[in-house]
């Protein structure tokens, strides 16, 4: 489709030219023989739609785009321009029945001068002169802006599978670190966080490769992120899990939200039930707004956020352009993200 519209275009601009020819013909207030028409048309048209051409795919894809050589392009018109209208009055003098003939007002046939046929021709080359340069730096703009569309998307593409194989490392290294603790521990959890992680991976590996996912999908996936924290902890972690509204129809990116919670588990105190990890999700079919809270570990040195955050906003910004508001709010002792997204 991208090769025939430029086809198009020029189809429409000749059938605009011949009715205009048409037009002309009609208001001539005679009748013609096909030989006649045959002329008017044939060798009339021809020599336009020669300068047409010959600008459209000669004199500007050369002159201008190729060697910038303006000059020289301006003094090509002028020559294109003056020897067609030579080729056109040397036509109309050999068909002087047919080309300068009309019929007046009173009926009679009357003729118009060479002089007055070179003027109009000098005027209509250069018409044609100008529609075939417009037309060619019209097409080749739309052309162009085509091409940029498509490697702006094809470069979001790129970044967002980028963005999307730095996510699922991260968090695999993350939660293999914790089972490793188990199981150094040699803490019966082990095997229920393998099963909980295979789940998990299940999930990453298959149903987030689409560009969109259920948010029910998603929250489950959050959920079961959380099951497999607590295993960690000798008594569990210490989350309040509170969710609202619907989440039946809704589709969201999948693995947003998991980057605030990894980031909560990694960078907070996960086993203070005096100070839980609170995660709130209010959902309706327009707006989904998340938010945690977590009290930040003193002994933690590693700073608030890390490649996770970073990840996720930046496919916030790619994904949802003007339509996710960001609030994170780093105090002394707590550490609040707050997500609200167009879904």
């Amino acid at each position: 489709m991208k090769n025939k519209r430029p086809f198009i275009v020029h189809v429409i601009f000749w059938v605009l030219i011949g009715l205009i020819l048409t037009i002309q013909v009609i208001f001539n207030r005679r009748s013609f023989s096909l030989q006649e028409l045959a002329v008017i048309y044939g060798y009339s048209g021809l020599v336009n739609i020669s300068i047409f051409y010959i600008n459209y795919t000669l004199l500007i894809p050369l002159l201008v785009k190729e060697q910038k050589r303006y000059g020289l392009y301006i003094v090509s018109i002028m020559l294109l321009i003056v020897v067609m209208c030579i080729i056109k009055t040397v036509i109309a003098s050999l068909n002087p029945e047919i080309i300068l003939s009309y019929t007046s007002g009173k009926g009679t046939l009357e003729y118009s001068s060479i002089a007055r046929y070179a003027a109009e021709s000098l005027f209509f080359s250069g018409f044609f002169v100008v529609v075939s340069a417009l037309l060619k730096f019209a097409i080749d703009w739309f052309g162009n802006e085509r091409v940029q569309r498509n490697l702006e998307v094809e470069r979001k593409e790129m970044e967002l599978q980028f963005l999307k194989s730095q996510l699922n490392p991260h968090f695999l290294f993350n939660s293999l670190n914790n089972i490793y603790s188990l199981a150094y521990q040699k803490s019966d959890k082990t095997a229920d966080a393998i099963l909980k992680l295979s789940e998990i991976m299940r999930y990453m590996i298959y149903e987030s490769n689409d560009s969109w996912v259920s948010l029910r999908k998603e929250i489950e996936y959050v959920q079961s992120f959380i099951e497999l924290q607590k295993l960690r902890f000798k008594n569990g972690a210490a989350v309040e899990f509170t969710m609202n509204g619907e989440i039946d129809d809704q589709q969201i990116v999948p693995l947003i939200l998991i980057s605030f919670v990894e980031n909560a588990f990694k960078h907070g105190i996960a086993n203070d039930p005096s100070n839980p990890i609170k995660i709130n999700i209010i959902a309706n079919q327009k707006i989904l707004h998340f938010s945690i809270t977590n009290k930040k570990n003193k002994y933690n040195k590693d700073e608030m956020g890390g490649v996770g955050l970073n990840n996720v906003e930046r496919r916030l910004q790619l994904l949802y352009p003007d339509r996710y508001k960001l609030n994170i709010v780093n105090s002394a002792t707590h550490y609040t993200s707050e997500l609200m997204l167009d879904i």
